[in-house]
C-alpha cells in the first residue's frame, strides 16, 4: 500500500513542479518588462546597468555555482559559439528593448517581442526547416498583427523605438535558429557563460555610449535592477531550461503569449500605461499568430 501510494504521489509532485516552472517563468518574465521600465525610470544606464552589470553579475554567480558543482567549463569552441549567441540573443535582442523602453512602453515592448517565434519559424523555412500549412498560416497572421502594430500608435510617434523593437525580436530569432546544432556545453553552464559574456559586451558598449552610473538613482530602481537579475536572469530562466527538458518544447515555449498578456496588465496597473483599441486589435493578432504556430506544432510532433 505504501508502495502504491508513492507511486501515485510521483507523479502529483511532477505536475506540481511543471506547474511552479511555468508560474514562475510566466509571471517573471512577463514582469521584467515594467522591471526595465522601473530601473531606468530610477536613474540606471540602459546598457550599463540595466542589462550589462545584472547579467555579469547573474553569469558569474551562476557560473561559480556550476563550476562548484563540477559541471565542466566550455571548452574554446563552445566559448565561439556562445559569444555570437550572447551578441545576438543578449547584447542585440535584449539590450534594444532595454534601449526601446527608454520612449515606448512596457507593455508594447512585450507584445513586439512576442513576435520572436514568428521570425524563428521564417528563419528556419530559410534553413530548410520548413513549416507546416497552419505554421505558415500563423505567420502570416502574427506578421500581419506586427505591421498592424507598427503601423500606427505610439510606436510610429517614437522612430528609434520602432526600429529597435523591430530589430531585438529578429536578433533574438535568429540567434535561437543559429545555436541549433552548435557545439555547446550543458544547457545550464551554457545560460551562465553566455550571460557573463554578453553581460561583458553590453558594459563595453554602455560605455562607448558614455553611460555612466548616476549618484542620484533611486531606492526602487535599484530594487527593480535587483530582481532584474536575481529573477529575471537566473530563477526564471533556471525554470525554462528545466521546462526544456521535462515537457514539450510547446509547452515550454507557451511564455511567448502569456508574457505580452502580464506585461500589458502589470503596466496597466502599476504604471498607469494606456493602449488605443487599435493596439489592444494589434495585440490580439499577435497572439492569435503566436498560438497558431503552436497548435501547429504540436499537431505535427503528436
Amino acid at each position: 500500500m505504501n508502495s502504491s501510494a508513492s507511486t501515485a504521489a510521483a507523479p502529483a509532485r511532477a505536475g506540481w513542479a511543471v506547474a511552479a516552472a511555468l508560474a514562475i517563468v510566466y509571471v517573471v518574465w512577463g514582469s521584467t518588462y515594467l522591471g526595465i521600465r522601473f530601473a531606468l525610470e530610477g536613474g540606471f544606464p540602459p546598457l550599463l546597468a540595466v542589462s550589462g552589470s545584472r547579467f555579469v553579475v547573474a553569469g558569474a554567480v551562476l557560473f561559480a555555482f556550476l563550476r562548484w558543482r563540477g559541471v565542466a567549463a566550455p571548452t574554446r569552441a563552445h566559448w565561439k559559439n556562445l559569444a555570437v549567441m550572447g551578441a545576438l540573443l543578449l547584447l542585440m535582442g535584449n539590450g534594444m528593448v532595454v534601449l526601446a523602453e527608454k520612449t515606448v512602453s512596457s507593455g508594447l515592448a512585450a507584445v513586439a517581442v512576442a513576435s520572436v517565434p514568428l521570425w524563428m519559424g521564417l528563419f528556419g523555412a530559410m534553413r530548410g526547416q520548413h513549416p507546416s500549412r497552419g505554421e505558415w498560416l500563423g505567420i502570416v497572421v502574427g506578421f500581419a498583427g506586427v505591421v498592424w502594430l507598427n503601423a500606427g500608435g505610439s510606436l510610429t510617434a517614437t522612430p528609434g523605438g520602432l526600429v529597435l523593437l523591430l530589430m531585438a525580436p529578429i536578433a533574438w530569432a535568429y540567434g535561437s535558429v543559429w545555436s541549433r546544432g552548435r557545439d555547446l556545453p550543458s544547457p545550464f553552464m551554457a545560460a551562465a557563460a553566455q550571460m557573463l559574456l554578453a553581460g561583458l559586451m553590453l558594459v563595453a558598449v554602455g560605455l562607448l555610449r558614455g553611460e555612466r552610473f548616476d549618484s542620484d538613482w533611486t531606492l526602487q530602481g535599484a530594487l527593480a535592477v535587483a530582481y532584474l537579475a536575481v529573477f529575471g536572469s537566473i530563477i526564471a530562466f533556471t525554470a525554462y531550461v528545466w521546462l526544456l527538458h521535462n515537457v514539450r518544447s510547446v509547452l515550454a515555449g507557451s511564455y511567448a503569449y502569456v508574457n505580452p498578456v502580464i506585461a500589458v496588465a502589470l503596466g496597466a496597473w502599476l504604471a498607469g500605461e494606456r493602449f488605443s483599441a487599435g493596439e489592444f486589435g494589434a495585440m490580439a493578432v499577435i497572439l492569435a499568430g503566436v498560438v497558431i504556430i503552436s497548435l501547429a506544432k504540436a499537431r505535427r510532433s503528436a
